[in-house]
C-alpha cells in the first residue's frame, strides 16, 4: 500500500481548515484533522512553520517598504517587527517608518521606543532599537 494514497483519502476526509476547529471528538484541530490537544506541534514543525513566517514577514517589509537604506541587520529588525505584530501593525509606525526610509536610524530608532509595542515587549523592543540604531546584530 503507497503512504501517499492513504494521505490522499486522509485529505479527502479530513478537509482541510486553516484555522483552529473543534472536531466532532472536542479536540482543537488545524489542518488535516491535525489534533493539537493530543498531538501539539513538535519542535521541528515549529521551526518549519517559523521559517515560512518569516520568509513571508520579509517578502512583505520588502513589498511595502523602501529598505534601501537598511543593512541585513536593520531589515532584521523590520522582520521581527512584521512577525511579531503583523505587517499592518509594522506598518502602523509611521513616524518610524519615514526615518528608516530616509535613513535617520537613530530617529527611527527613538520611535520604536516611543510606543504602546515597546511598552508590552520591553526587552525586544530594547534590543530590537539598539539594533536598528547601531546597525549591528545585537
Amino acid at each position: 500500500m503507497s503512504l501517499m494514497i492513504t494521505v490522499e483519502q486522509i485529505k479527502k476526509h479530513e478537509g482541510y481548515k486553516q484555522y483552529p476547529y473543534y472536531c466532532t471528538g472536542g479536540k482543537l484541530t488545524i489542518g488535516y484533522g491535525r489534533n493539537l490537544d493530543d498531538n501539539g506541534v513538535g519542535e521541528e514543525e515549529a521551526e518549519q512553520l517559523l521559517a515560512h513566517d518569516v520568509q513571508e514577514a520579509r517578502a512583505g517589509v520588502k513589498r511595502r517598504i523602501d529598505v534601501s537604506k537598511c543593512n541585513e541587520a536593520r531589515m532584521a529588525v523590520l522582520i521581527n517587527m512584521a512577525f511579531n505584530l503583523g505587517l499592518n501593525g509594522l506598518m502602523g509606525f509611521k513616524k518610524m517608518l519615514t526615518h528608516v526610509e530616509r535613513g535617520n536610524f537613530e530617529q527611527a530608532a527613538l520611535e520604536m521606543l516611543n510606543s504602546r509595542w515597546a511598552n508590552q515587549v520591553p526587552n525586544r523592543a530594547n534590543e530590537l532599537a539598539k539594533q536598528m540604531l547601531t546597525g549591528e546584530w545585537q
